[in-house]
């Protein structure tokens, strides 16, 4: 059999492999960011930026339960202008790397990219979906596609790089969302954010075990709902869709591809098998892909549709 092609496009960035580390697990910094492709991933995504700094919820933000785990860090960042001087050499971490940029207006987003000018990153990527951080996403008012198709287009006007759209699997018509970020200038869809919120209860302390007692949920539970969005997606819009969610095994990223997506982000994935589960993604992949005498991971990509 001849060598096998993991390689893959999203819009005019080339990946090495299909995985992208997701944004709020590792990106905190450069050498973090570094470290994870040494690991093996695709490319890179940062934790998100604001255009203030943010302390975030208080702890604990994290916990794990049966189907996955349970979110409510609260969007914990340094601000524009140190997180600016601390990717100012991006290119550096060896694969292309995403900023995640945030905002509770149009106008932060603007703020927040034109920050980044200084800088060499491959991609934007703009989540407007967070079901525990009061003034972002959803709770923004985010959720629709008038404001979807502001945000893109404000955002559009300032920078000539790659924008992708992270959304909620929380909206009903994640299509209809899909496209007006589309029709606004959007490059590619990353499907999905957490869903929720979330709560769960610590019935000897009767109380919520979070901090902030809800919040976004991810891992095993969110998997099969992320997998439907990205098949709608598919069916609905002309750009490329980056699938996250729920995958930590080769064949969650195979199955990811085959609803339609170009790519998959990792999350929780991380936190389960390590931070080289990158590595282990592909070599699963791969390994799938010499029983199945398949040469080119693109050739699967929809797969599931008729």
């Amino acid at each position: 059999m001849s060598k096998l092609n993991l390689s893959v496009r999203v819009g005019n960035i080339q990946l090495r492999n299909p995985t992208i580390l997701a944004s709020g697990i590792l990106g905190v910094t450069k050498a973090l960011l570094k470290r994870v492709a040494e690991n093996g991933a695709g490319a890179v995504t940062t934790k998100s930026m604001s255009k203030e700094p943010r302390e975030g919820h208080k702890n604990p933000t994290v916990i794990t339960f049966e189907a996955g785990m349970l979110n409510a860090v609260g969007y914990s960042n340094p601000g524009i202008e140190k997180a600016a001087r601390e990717f100012a050499d991006i290119q550096d971490v060896g694969v292309p790397a995403i900023a995640s940029v945030i905002g509770t207006h149009k106008e932060d987003f603007v703020r927040v990219v034109e920050g980044l000018s200084g800088t060499h990153f491959s991609a934007i990527e703009i989540p407007l979906s967070c079901p525990h951080t009061p003034g972002f996403g959803l709770l923004a008012g985010q959720g629709t596609p008038q404001a979807t198709f502001e945000i893109t287009s404000a955002v559009r006007k300032v920078t000539e790089l790659p924008l992708f759209i992270k959304l909620s699997p929380s909206i009903p018509e994640i299509s209809t969302i899909a496209k007006a970020a589309e029709d606004a200038g959007a490059n590619a869809i990353t499907a999905v954010n957490s869903m929720g919120p979330g709560m769960i209860i610590n019935i000897e302390a009767q109380k919520p075990i979070l901090d902030y007692k809800v919040g976004g949920v991810t891992g095993d539970a969110l998997r099969p709902i992320a997998t439907r969005c990205v098949y709608d997606l598919y069916e609905a819009i002309n750009i490329p869709i980056i699938g996250t969610g729920g995958v930590s095994t080769g064949r969650h990223a195979i199955e990811m591809m085959m609803a339609g997506a170009s790519a998959v982000g990792i999350g929780t994935g991380v936190y389960y098998r390590g931070i080289d589960v990158f590595k282990k993604i592909c070599e699963e992949i791969s390994q799938w892909m010499r029983e199945n005498s398949i040469s080119d991971i693109n050739t699967i990509k929809g797969a599931a549709h008729d």
